[in-house]
């Protein structure tokens, strides 16, 4: 498919996955234009107007392929292909390159999995901070790109998907070390108790901060957030990132915000990221009032199934939201005939997926660049 030309409402995902003007799809992606425009336009500030002096155009788009690769996405496999070919072809295979793919691998497949000496080990290869930060960014939105896509796909497809018995849903495994490499107390169980994270980069220091970018980033709440400050070290890309948050949880009409923060938490269950979890879970408790729901989703162990002890209708959102968020992603049509089934249209379902896929980022982020600490006081 020839994704160079795009027209005036499309962007690259409604294109790849098709989506028809006039149809429902279509008018729910217009009233979550902002999400979907701010995607598009981080793609663009990580492939078109980037900084090529960190990383190459051949390198950022050889790490989206090796991604999309992970994510088993033939289509975006396709895509960056196609781009990857245009812009000259893989970038030289050499121990610094090999490096940064087993990195790309490791952040796509099992981010739980990383630790700070994988970051060292980049730096040993010559990587630098920045450049380490916008490799962990191509992976975590490349993987976000993919949960898209399906979800696009699946909701067009699923008015004629069949009821057929769906599988359990498996919670992802999580750190259990008692202390974080500084020496801080860790938690080692989801909680919705409110936690600090402390980064395994440097974060970017204010003093090399415009005016502007210092307003920019003041006026978002960031100065004072050490997990921000780290991705300011791509502030284009954490510009776009933060207005795709918002336009995708903190919008009105569609799925309750509530259950929006409901798969933002089954995702981090899956993806074992105990931080975004413990934000999205208070959330979710706070507005639906179901603490003791919330409690029991939190406390489910590794390989235990995610919808236990749900209501009929938590159950269908957390069995679609984890199959979704696994990797590669596990749902299909079939699995949004109980949503369906519920009433949710394609406005609701486009938040749900769009919750998870957004989340299906920012844990690729949290869980590979820093690690949580339980506060002093």
């Amino acid at each position: 498919m020839n994704t160079s030309v795009l027209k005036p409402d499309e962007t690259l995902l409604t294109q790849l996955a098709g989506v028809q003007a006039g149809t429902p799809l279509a008018a729910a992606l217009a009233v979550r234009e902002d999400a979907v425009h701010n995607a598009e336009a981080s793609g663009r500030v990580l492939f078109e107007s980037a900084d090529l002096q960190r990383l190459s155009l051949n390198e950022r788009l050889a790490f989206a392929f090796a991604t999309s690769e992970a994510h088993d996405d033939e289509l975006l496999v396709s895509h960056y292909r196609a781009r990857l070919a245009a812009a000259g072809g893989a970038p030289v295979d050499n121990a610094r390159t090999q490096a940064a793919l087993r990195h790309v691998r490791l952040l796509a497949t099992e981010p739980v999995r990383a630790s700070p000496n994988d970051l060292r080990l980049l730096e040993a290869a010559g990587w630098s901070a920045d450049a380490i930060l916008t490799i962990a960014q191509i992976v975590a939105f490349t993987s976000f790109q993919s949960r898209y896509l399906a979800g696009l796909r699946l909701i067009a497809d699923s008015a004629n998907a069949a009821n057929v018995p769906i599988a359990e849903v498996r919670a992802g495994t999580w750190h259990t070390q008692p202390l974080t490499v500084s020496g801080q107390p860790a938690p080692t169980a989801f909680t919705r108790v409110e936690l600090g994270w402390e980064p395994w980069l440097a974060p970017r220091d204010r003093a090399t901060l415009s005016e502007d970018e210092s307003t920019q980033l003041e006026k978002a709440g960031h100065l004072n957030s050490d997990y921000f400050m780290l991705l300011a070290r791509d502030l284009p890309v954490l510009t776009h990132r933060t207005r795709t948050d918002k336009g995708i949880f903190y919008t009105h009409g569609g799925l309750s915000r509530a259950e929006r923060e409901l798969a933002a938490t089954v995702t981090s269950k899956v993806n074992g990221c105990i931080y975004c979890a413990s934000v999205h879970a208070r959330k979710s408790a706070q507005l639906s009032g179901e603490v003791a729901a919330i409690d029991t989703l939190l406390a489910v162990a590794p390989g235990g199934d995610l919808a236990a002890g749900q209501s009929v209708r938590w159950q269908a959102l957390i069995r679609f939201a984890a199959q979704f968020a696994a990797t590669p992603d596990a749902a299909t049509s079939a699995h949004l005939a109980p949503l369906r089934a519920l009433g949710l249209g394609e406005l609701e379902l486009l938040d749900l997926m769009g919750a998870v896929a957004f989340f299906s980022w920012a844990n690729r982020l949290m869980l590979t660049l820093g690690e949580p600490y339980i506060p002093a006081n």
